[in-house]
């Protein structure tokens, strides 16, 4: 992590955020700005982003927060499409880079669950999201324990975290049960090789499309398959910001090499396809 940058750190009042924003503190920066997100999940919810707004005051940092009303039965991701729509929110704000708690044992748990969805190769590159930094993404929980306990930092316990009502939850009691240290550890360097593998092709991809080649409808039907997948991706991606399912993929490649000319194709909401004679685009709906 850079020192004198700006930073948004999201602090839920946990242990592994509370120990982010003590060590940030401590290094010289631009701006901290604490940023609180009330999921109006649990009814004493309030209470952490008390919490937090004290630790922040306690640190003479700027503090903001914000309350949804999600409710008991909100998904996993609900909460966590809501959550980071507030930091990028405040980070664009105070044009700041959002800093997480995330750690090694976030890293096992989403592989996990991922690799039980069926994910495909990228899907195992979890965390990898270049404008957010995790300055915490090497420790392990226990090591968090281990610096708070030392430094004598006090935290709240999210009362969700007990329960299996949460596919994250029940997989975090199996690998807590199941997997040694050293198969963590295993998986966690799995993981930095997919991280290196992701980076080299969109440095690869970066090369082809500086080029005007892969929008030739000729060019996408004499590559292979899995090529073809990713620089459609990678388009879509870049200017849409949508990333698509392997099912949309297939379909979007299915008509650049195929389609009659002068046609348009539903991708995902709000993209489509179009293809002309000899060339495709992108169309933002």
């Amino acid at each position: 992590m850079a020192v004198g940058k700006r930073y948004v750190v999201a602090v839920s009042g946990g242990v592994d955020s509370v120990v982010l924003l003590d060590t940030l503190a401590k290094l010289p920066h631009e701006l901290l700005v604490v940023a609180h997100f009330d999921h109006g999940i649990r009814e004493e919810s309030a209470e952490d982003a008390r919490f937090v707004e004290r630790l922040a005051a306690q640190y003479g940092l700027p503090y903001i927060s914000k309350r949804a009303e999600l409710g008991p039965n909100a998904s996993e991701a609900a909460a966590r499409r809501a959550r980071y729509d507030f930091l990028r929110t405040i980070a664009e704000r105070y044009e700041a880079t959002i800093a997480t708690a995330h750690h090694a044992d976030d890293v096992v748990e989403t592989v996990a669950i991922n690799l039980l969805r069926g994910t495909g190769w990228r899907g195992l590159a979890v965390l990898n999201d270049s404008t957010i930094e995790r300055p915490l993404i090497h420790l392990w929980k226990e090591d968090l324990y281990t610096y708070a306990l030392g430094h004598r930092l006090e935290w709240v316990e999210d009362a969700t975290n007990a329960t299996d009502a949460y596919l994250r939850n029940r997989l975090r009691h199996k690998i807590a049960a199941h997997l040694s240290i050293e198969q963590k550890k295993q998986i966690q360097r799995l993981w930095g090789k997919q991280r290196t593998l992701v980076d080299d092709v969109r440095r690869e991809l970066d090369g082809i499309l500086r080029t005007d080649e892969p929008y030739g409808r000729y060019f996408m039907t004499m590559i292979d398959m899995q090529s073809a997948r990713e620089l459609l991706r990678e388009v879509v991606l870049r200017e849409s910001g949508v990333s698509l399912l392997r099912s949309q993929l297939d379909s979007g490649v299915l008509a650049i090499r195929t389609a009659r000319a002068d046609s348009r194709h539903h991708l995902a909401s709000g993209v489509e396809l179009s293809c002309q004679a000899r060339r495709w685009n992108v169309q933002i709906t």
